[in-house]
């Protein structure tokens, strides 16, 4: 059994837009919390994944569905084992609403924040993936910084990996 960070079924989303960490936070959150880790980005369709490739941001049509698929799979694995992290770019609060509904469950964000010249160099050396660097400034613009009312942490990721995933157990406990 998963060490839950508490007594129900969580799922934790470590949003943020492309090159802040997402994938790294949340494989080291799953692997401390020993629970699956759902990679948003195997969740797109084959459409989806071509939009971006040729430039293009996707529009909120492209990603209901998406949402939807990896809101039910965060869900099955959460109901499942007592905890789930998954890294999903989350970007407007209707897009974190569509996953908490989906999810249907306890479901705790994590914003990875980082300044746009460190995500540029990032993005931009990430040879053979989908995301391009041309799209950093679409999805900076897209980002709603999460209400009083949402449970978000924000973390700052110039600190290293394991510092942020620290952080982020003990706030979730």
């Amino acid at each position: 059994m998963p060490a839950s960070p508490s007594s129900s079924p969580l799922a934790i989303i470590v949003m943020g837009v492309s090159g802040c960490g997402k994938s790294t936070l949340g494989a080291l959150l799953a692997d401390a919390l020993d629970c699956p880790f759902l990679e948003g980005d195997s969740f797109h369709s084959a459409q989806a994944v071509e939009k971006m490739r040729s430039g293009q941001p996707l529009s909120d049509e492209d990603r209901w569905p998406w949402l939807e698929r990896l809101g039910h799979a965060t869900a099955t694995a959460m109901w499942t084992g007592g905890a789930a992290v998954a890294a999903c770019s989350a970007l407007r609060r209707c897009y974190r609403d569509q996953l908490r509904e989906a999810i249907g469950g306890q479901v705790r964000f994590v914003l990875l924040d980082h300044d746009r010249d460190a995500l540029l160099e990032r993005v931009s050396g990430r040879p053979g993936h989908y995301m391009p660097a041309s799209l950093l400034d679409s999805q900076l613009a897209t980002l709603e910084w999460p209400g009083e009312d949402e449970e978000v942490m924000i973390l700052r990721t110039d600190a290293a990996p394991e510092e942020l995933r620290d952080a982020a157990l003990r706030w979730l406990r």
